[in-house]
């Protein structure tokens, strides 16, 4: 990198891009908990964001008892002792003694507000108050006990984000039954590695869903699955077409209104442990048939209200809003809104479809003012020309949430260009593995262009280097040192736990590594560079993906790309694979401006030993880039449970590629 250049990035980067208002600060949530944390805890210097973030990991019982207490969660049962078994990971447990209910503390508001507001890409539009959510609940909860299911049973959804599939999981929560989901973009053989773990007792889809313009049949891949799949003892088909079913040779099928009929019902909360299961989520599972991840009641209400409550600032006002399936976890996360009261706005179809202004037009419509997206697709719309703030009101827009893949800097500056000006960007990072985050935003903290805004408060999330010392301004490994509330519960189907303790654990014992390649900032901020088992090293130095990426994806006439390493002699030597605008080819000319933009802005340990044009990416069902699918194509090497992948064929444009062998 040039002197010139460095000078400017570090100046860029030392400088806050957005800072909120005094005003802002004062009517915060995270204001207000930072007074309800004083006069409760004694300690009077808790009054910026590093205290309340030190004391919530020194003190870490109270802290996540004040949490409780101030996000006014629904239990019975004595509150302590809060954790038990503290020096155990995996092993810890949180709030022995209580009892309470998921869904319960998501229908605690029953008024004429508005709970969903959904639409669709072709046009469909519904609404339900909170009273009504909660009347749809009790009849779906009243028909799953009709059918036989009880606790610990399990209801799968194979279900676009729409209201039914918000229902039937509250439904399932009532009863004490666990709910697990999946896209209907998922092929057959997807569902059953993931479906067919769990055995659950009900089965929930749709008969179609779209996208782009298109519409897709469900009920002939669920004809398959059926065939695999026999502890289904109920379908239920929700005729989402429009049209008259066709359940024909569908085994146990009902249509959803037959299901719960019109009459109305009364809802009963089962009480359970804080560790019952609730959620069973999946690893992406291109290196083998997913984990199956199951998380508690507990764990995810506690640790998604202190998200959404203190690090996003939702208030009841709120209209919230997450482009999401229903086969990643944020839609989870999302669902989690009902509990404080907000508007949750549901869309299904394409984000891009069918010009990329889809989502700022509803954004506009209903007034959402917490907007959730993928970096990559504020990448697309950025290359597609999509300039809101110049087309669009976006009055009530105050928040924008960014997950998925690293934010690189340059989507920071899109944003305030060309977005919104006065809008908190908060990228956000952490998994399916723990159904939150590890980073993530903060209200009243000053955004930094390319970082994650701070550490979760109660995280004890820790940079480690290759001999395990904590650093800052150095790039390591990911970790957690200490436990919080929605680590797993357990894996399906992993008796002896070693499954669980081989994914977090056994690089570090009694250390969560989370295989995250990050960096801890001067401003305590985070800045992610990719999956660290991804992580390239050329040589013996250590290249996050991510940091290719935000160069090569500069360059116009790049859409995307993916980077992987290719063992070579003794080494590993980089390979880019590029995926290009229509019309053009990757010559020589190209190929330089690339490798410069890479040598000059990154380092020359960066620049690709190869860069190779490519038609088509593989990507995970909830959208994610493959590396590792790639890199094993690549060395010829069999990419297992290619179900996990939306487009598998593109895995075969990989293999026995000419100019990988010299």
């Amino acid at each position: 990198m040039s002197i010139n250049n460095a000078f400017n990035n570090a100046l860029s980067m030392s400088k806050p891009i957005w800072e909120p208002s005094a005003e802002s600060v004062e009517r915060a949530n995270i204001s207000r908990f930072m007074r309800f944390v004083r006069e409760n805890s004694g300690n009077d210097d808790i009054r910026s964001y590093a205290p309340l973030y030190e004391f919530s990991v020194r003190h870490s019982e109270k802290f996540w008892s004040l949490v409780w207490e101030f996000c006014g969660i629904r239990a019975q049962g004595e509150h302590t002792p809060v954790l038990v078994d503290r020096e155990k990971m995996p092993g810890a447990r949180w709030f022995p003694r209580v009892r309470l209910n998921f869904a319960q503390n998501l229908l605690r508001f029953r008024d004429e507000r508005l709970a969903l507001i959904f639409r669709n890409e072709w046009g469909h539009r519904r609404e339900l108050t909170y009273a009504a959510l909660y009347a749809e609940v009790a009849k779906f909860a009243h028909a799953l006990k009709e059918a036989g299911v009880g606790i610990g049973d399990r209801v799968a959804g194979f279900l676009p984000n729409m209201p039914e599939t918000t229902i039937a999981m509250l439904a399932t929560a009532a009863l004490g039954a666990t709910w697990s989901s999946c896209a209907p973009g998922f092929g057959i053989r997807g569902v059953l590695d993931r479906f067919g773990q769990i055995a659950p007792k009900v089965l929930i889809t749709a008969d179609m869903y779209g996208y782009g313009g298109k519409r897709f049949d469900c009920l002939e891949k669920i004809r398959s699955v059926l065939d695999e799949l026999p502890s289904v003892e109920r379908l239920v088909v929700i005729p989402y077409s429009g049209e008259a079913l066709q359940l024909d040779g569908l085994r146990h099928a009902i249509a959803w209104p037959d299901f719960v009929g019109t009459q109305e019902r009364t809802l009963t909360f089962e009480a359970l442990t804080f560790e019952h299961p609730l959620y069973i989520m999946y690893s992406s599972g291109t290196t083998g048939v997913p984990k199956c991840i199951v998380h508690g009641v507990g764990g995810t209400l506690i640790q998604h209200l202190k998200e959404l409550v203190l690090h996003t600032d939702l208030k009841r006002e709120d209209r919230l809003f997450y482009y999401t399936t229903c086969g990643w976890m944020m839609w989870n996360w999302f669902m989690s809104g009902l509990a404080v009261g907000a508007t949750l706005v549901l869309y299904d179809g394409s984000p891009s479809y069918p010009d990329g202004n889809m989502l700022w037009n509803l954004a506009d419509e209903v007034g959402i003012s917490v907007f959730g997206t993928s970096a990559k697709w504020l990448s697309e719309i950025e290359k597609a020309g999509i300039r809101p703030r110049g087309t669009h009101k976006l009055q009530a827009l105050k928040t924008i949430l960014s997950t998925g893949s690293p934010l690189a800097p340059e989507s920071y500056d899109y944003v305030y260009r060309d977005i919104k000006e006065r809008v908190l960007l908060a990228s956000i990072s952490g998994g399916t593995d723990i159904i939150s985050c590890f980073a993530l935003g903060c209200p009243v903290l000053p955004v930094f262009r390319g970082e994650l805004q701070c550490r979760g408060l109660g995280m004890k999330v820790e940079i480690l280097d290759d001999i395990g010392k904590p650093v800052r301004g150095e790039k390591g490994e990911l970790t957690c040192t200490a436990p919080f509330p929605s680590m797993p519960v357990f894996f399906w189907n992993d008796r002896d736990g070693s499954k669980y303790r081989n994914a977090y654990f056994a690089r570090v014992p009694n250390i969560w590594c989370h295989g995250d390649h990050a960096m801890l900032t001067e401003h305590d901020g985070i800045i992610i560079y990719g999956r660290s088992d991804a992580t390239l090293n050329p040589g013996g130095v250590r290249i996050g993906t991510a940091e290719i990426y935000r160069q090569v994806e500069q360059i116009p006439e790049v859409l995307e790309s993916i980077a992987v390493g290719q063992r070579w002699g003794n080494d590993e030597r980089v390979i880019l694979f590029v995926r290009l605008c229509e019309g053009i080819t990757l010559d020589d000319a190209l190929r330089a401006r690339i490798i410069k933009q890479i040598r000059v802005n990154a380092s020359p340990h960066h620049v690709p030993a190869k860069i190779v044009q490519i038609a088509d990416i593989p990507r995970t069902i909830s959208g994610k880039i493959t590396e590792i699918a790639v890199r094993e194509a690549i060395h010829g090497r069999p990419v297992k449970n290619t179900d996990a992948l939306a487009n598998p064929q593109a895995l075969e444009l990989y293999r026995n590629l000419p100019e990988l062998t010299t």
